[in-house]
């Protein structure tokens, strides 16, 4: 009998207790990070154009760079957040990194600085996904963290809609190069945010999904063999192939609208964003309703196909345009849910921050294979065609999600108090005897 109660004791972590300085601290560094990580991009490839007079191999070239470097960092990163202790000089030196990276693109002229750069970049932005997300288990616990990662979706998409703004106004009002030099202070802003988590608020077992103090990490050939997460993975890769090419198909074909195109793409980003806001932070609230995490990552799975069928009946701008609202339901919710099952399903294991990186992998394999097969099939046949083809992959995981990955959510009254919290009501927490205090 006592050695049953010392084992419960032992499996039984107490809940984190992040304060609100903490939580406060989390949505300053995905706020001031949306701009670097999501919308660069495309400012980028207009830089070297425009003003470095870069051929379009070379600008290819160099996004191949950063994707390759990206794509090899991410299950490192990974292990390393879990076995790190030091999350929060992590994130921080990740941010530094992207710092000197935009500075070394718009200050330094030459292909090899800009290549550098674009290495630097990838390696950094690699770590951002699963350091967010170990910090986030860290400061809330499994029982905290849909509402977390809700609130950190649904201030990462907000940032990215004002990003938007401030780098379209400083690039027209002072220049290219000026975009480059905000993104550099945007990038230390974020960094410098970490500095606000109090380092002893971080539960560092609870933040790789210990089971038990001391325990071994699952080891990886172990994991391989898990088919639950091998067909989770396979799904996020088929949603992101098919999801990868739709938008810039769907521009390319806004191009032969003289006078609107230009209008009409600006319109599609910034309906998408703000439709990522207000989905990413409705999946707290679904959580706590009693909805399942599949279920919820259904939802997202089943826009894809349906955007796609829509691309191809509609080609009107203002049309296009409506439609990138399915996107940003899909793509806000895919945000969190995918992040919340692969914590269920590595709960235990020491390994969720891995299954974060793979979760990055998985997504950015999709996305390049997509923008190639796509690309291949619009120049040979069509955007019509293309549409459907994509359309069909994201049908294809709607129906391995449905039929191969499990149900991995709980609701719980601790659940009930995190999303509380995480939408502006009193924080309630719960202690290691099970009881509810209110902060």
């Amino acid at each position: 009998m006592a050695t049953t109660r010392t084992l419960s004791a032992l499996t039984r972590s107490p809940t984190p207790t992040a304060s609100a300085r903490s939580h406060r601290g989390l949505d300053g560094m995905l706020f001031f990070l949306a701009d670097v990580r999501d919308g660069l991009s495309p400012f980028f490839a207009m830089f070297l154009q425009n003003v470095r007079h870069w051929s379009p191999g070379a600008i290819g070239f160099a996004f191949a760079l950063n994707n390759i470097a990206s794509a090899i960092c991410q299950v490192p990163a990974g292990v390393l957040v879990d076995r790190t202790t030091r999350k929060r000089l992590m994130f921080a030196v990740s941010g530094a990194m992207v710092a000197l990276g935009v500075l070394l693109i718009a200050l330094v002229p030459g292909k090899t600085a800009v290549f550098t750069a674009s290495v630097i970049l990838g390696i950094a932005l690699a770590v951002f996904h699963p350091i967010t997300i170990g910090l986030s288990l860290g400061l809330v616990g499994r029982s905290g963290l849909a509402a977390r990662v809700s609130r950190n979706e649904t201030f990462n998409h907000a940032g990215n809609f004002l990003a938007a703004l401030l780098i379209g106004v400083t690039g027209w009002l002072f220049g290219l190069i000026w975009i480059f030099i905000l993104a550099s202070v945007f990038a230390l802003a974020s960094a410098m945010m970490a500095a606000m988590i109090p380092a002893h608020e971080i539960d560092h077992r609870a933040a790789r999904g210990d089971a038990l103090p001391g325990a071994a990490a699952t080891p990886l050939a172990a994991l391989l063999r898990r088919r639950d997460l091998a067909a989770f993975l396979a799904v996020c890769l088929l949603f992101y192939l098919g999801n990868g090419a739709m938008l810039p198909l769907a521009s390319e074909s806004l191009a032969a609208h003289r006078g609107s195109g230009l209008f009409a793409m600006s319109g599609c980003i910034m309906a998408a964003q703000m439709v990522m806001t207000l989905a990413s932070a409705m999946v707290g609230r679904a959580v706590v309703a009693g909805i399942g995490r599949k279920t919820i990552f259904l939802v997202a799975l089943a826009m894809l196909p349906l955007r796609g069928l829509l691309l191809m009946l509609f080609h009107d701008p203002l049309a296009v345009v409506a439609v990138q609202a399915f996107d940003g339901v899909g793509s806000g919710i895919f945000g969190v849910a995918s992040a919340l099952i692969a914590a269920d399903l590595m709960q235990g294991t020491g390994r969720v921050n891995l299954a974060q990186g793979a979760v990055a992998l998985a997504v950015s394999l999709g996305a390049s294979a997509s923008n190639l097969i796509g690309g291949l099939i619009a120049q040979h046949f069509g955007y019509d065609p293309a549409f459907l083809a994509l359309s069909l992959a994201g049908l294809a995981a709607f129906l391995g999600c449905a039929t191969l990955v499990p149900e991995t959510g709980r609701r719980t009254r601790r659940d009930q108090g995190w999303i509380a919290a995480a939408f502006g009501a009193k924080i309630r927490l719960t202690n290691a005897s099970g009881s509810i205090v209110k902060s």
